[in-house]
Parts: structure tokens; C-alpha cells; sequence
């Protein structure tokens, strides 16, 4: 999906779950984001989770989702690596 898009929404409904998590994300509900994330158990999932953590400056519980996911903790921004998310799904 392309961020923009995501980020004009009026409201979650209707998304995937992981985009709903990254939409609350935007909205700064970070718990909301987190426990609908955490709730998808894939590696798409656990890449959002990861995400999140690393967000809220939990960097060993990032790299453990990282792990989860199949990832290393990107060199990018917040801001970029939602966006890269955003359009992965």
C-alpha cells in the first residue's frame, strides 16, 4: 500500500492487520499498534513487532523480533522503515 494513502484513512477498518497496526502506529496509539502486531504470529508480524519495540527504544526486544522475522535491524529512520513496511503489505 502506498503510505500516503495509509496515512489519509479516517480510520483502521477494513485493513489487514498489520496495516491497521501501522495505521495506529501513525496515530501515536502505540499499545493499539503493538497488541494487534503482536497477535499476528508470522514473520511479516514479528517485522512490525519488531518495529514497535525499536520505536519505543526497546533495541534487544527489536532485534529479537528482528530475529523472529528473518531481519536485522535496519540502518534507516522510524519514519522510513514504516514507510517500507506500509508498502510491503
Amino acid at each position: 500500500m502506498d503510505p500516503a494513502a495509509l496515512t489519509q484513512r479516517a480510520e483502521a477498518e477494513g485493513l489487514p492487520p498489520l496495516l491497521a497496526a501501522l495505521w495506529w502506529d501513525a496515530r501515536g496509539d502505540w499499545a493499539r499498534a503493538h497488541e494487534i502486531a503482536q497477535s499476528v504470529e508470522t514473520a511479516d508480524g514479528s517485522w512490525v513487532h519488531a518495529y514497535l519495540h525499536r520505536k519505543e527504544g526497546d533495541l534487544g526486544n527489536a532485534d529479537y523480533w528482528y530475529r523472529r522475522a528473518g531481519r536485522r535491524r535496519p540502518g534507516v529512520t522510524l519514519a522510513e522503515e514504516w514507510a517500507d513496511l506500509v508498502r510491503a503489505f
